[in-house]
């Protein structure tokens, strides 16, 4: 059973004045203008610790919402499962996955979790029988198949065309990644997985029967760190190669082809989120600097046509940015500076810092987060509840409570 660390201390802002951005910081993107506005709301925002999960014994690398419960994906090749709520469970041990997890989404009862081997393993989540002690349903999984699935593998093995150059002068299917599976992603209405990897490339697959429907090679000059599905299709991979790339699968043809190049980082793209309506994407690099896009202006006016336009950029962390998750209006990020920061969107142009997130002993590697449905409908404000996972083998939970706007 994993332990749990509770301390219950309300961090209050009273007017929040603009914090300073480190030097560093500031000078990241120097030609890109900062979003972040001076003028800060005067009601009070609150932020409040409230656990540590620890049992992993190696680096978080991934974490996921399913329902009631939190998944963490770990360099020990495990992922757990943890209560939204404060309170112990009796077994957190969902999946052994035999390597690294990289990366996990969640489709319905199933767990698709990406790992440093190249393989994407698929797990149903299973709900026992009640915890006697805890009152709460016992969380398992049962491992369903690898992707690149055997039939995946054989049916593509006898036709020359199906066959890649791999290094060191080897070959194999287009079907398998050869290289660490760094990033999956869920179409909107959850029938197709995408998948990225540092081999350069990313793939399609079908949810139902996990047939790989696509791949898209040497999608980058370099690895594939992140990819985001925006609900009217258009996908977004963020490369090392420091370019964010825009796809799109046209109607009536079989494969996605490049929309739009966007290039205004200086360093490797590590993360990607996109605005809850798609809208506007937000990219972190290890240039410390978040650059917020904004769909372009598609050719009017004269201009050139661009799928999204850089509006400008948050700053605040000293060090590269590792992850960026988007809840509501709220954009989190967390940084090799070992923070979590979070910014409020006001005004739609405008962000405003909320807090700052301090605690963990290392980089933080992921985010999830969720809006609190324990606060009541006669709140003043909004609480949402935040978790980081960290290089330092810990995950953290935070509760944030912001007034309307």
């Amino acid at each position: 059973m994993g332990i749990l660390q509770h301390h219950h201390r309300w961090s209050t802002d009273q007017e929040i004045l603009p914090e300073s951005d480190s030097s560093s910081s500031e000078h990241s993107l120097a030609s890109v203008s900062s979003l972040t506005t001076s003028i800060q709301p005067s009601t009070t925002q609150k932020h409040h610790y409230l656990t540590t999960f620890k049992a992993h014994t190696s680096s978080i690398t991934s974490l996921t919402l399913a329902g009631k419960h939190l998944l963490s994906g770990s360099s020990d090749n495990q992922v757990r499962v943890w209560p939204r709520d404060p309170l112990p469970t009796v077994q957190n041990l969902m999946a052994y996955g035999e390597s690294a997890v990289k990366s996990m989404v969640v489709c319905g009862d199933k767990l698709f979790t990406g790992h440093q081997d190249h393989k994407i393993r698929v797990w149903k989540i299973e709900h026992d029988d009640d915890d006697e002690v805890n009152r709460r349903k016992i969380v398992t999984s049962t491992y369903l198949a690898t992707l690149p699935t055997i039939n995946d593998r054989v049916t593509r093995m006898f036709l020359a065309k199906n066959y890649i150059k791999i290094p060191r002068n080897k070959k194999c299917t287009w079907v398998n990644h050869i290289d660490a599976v760094a990033a999956l992603a869920l179409s909107h209405d959850g029938s197709l997985l995408y998948s990225a990897s540092w081999d350069r490339t990313f793939k399609v697959w079908r949810t139902s029967d996990f047939k790989c429907l696509e791949s898209v090679s040497d999608a980058h000059d370099d690895a594939i760190n992140a990819i985001v599905v925006a609900h009217d299709g258009y996908i977004y991979t963020g490369s090392a190669d420091r370019k964010i790339k825009v796809w799109r699968k046209h109607p009536g043809e079989k494969k996605h082809t490049l929309v739009d190049t966007l290039e205004k980082h200086k360093s490797a793209v590590n993360a990607l989120a996109l605005s809850p309506d798609g809208s506007v994407l937000y990219s972190g690099a290890c240039d410390r600097s978040i650059l917020v896009w904004e769909k372009g202006n598609g050719g009017e006016s004269g201009g050139d046509w661009r799928h999204m336009v850089v509006a400008g950029a948050l700053r605040g962390h000293g060090m590269a940015i590792l992850c960026i998750v988007v809840v509501g209006d709220l954009v989190i990020s967390g940084s090799a500076d070992k923070t979590v920061r979070i910014w409020r969107g006001i005004g739609g142009k405008k962000y405003s810092r909320v807090c700052v997130l301090e605690g963990h002993n290392g980089p933080i590697k992921c985010l999830a987060g969720s809006v609190d449905s324990c606060i009541s409908a006669e709140s003043s404000g909004t609480s949402y509840l935040v978790y980081s996972g960290s290089l330092d083998c810990d995950v953290k939970a935070w509760k944030i409570w912001v007034p309307f706007l």
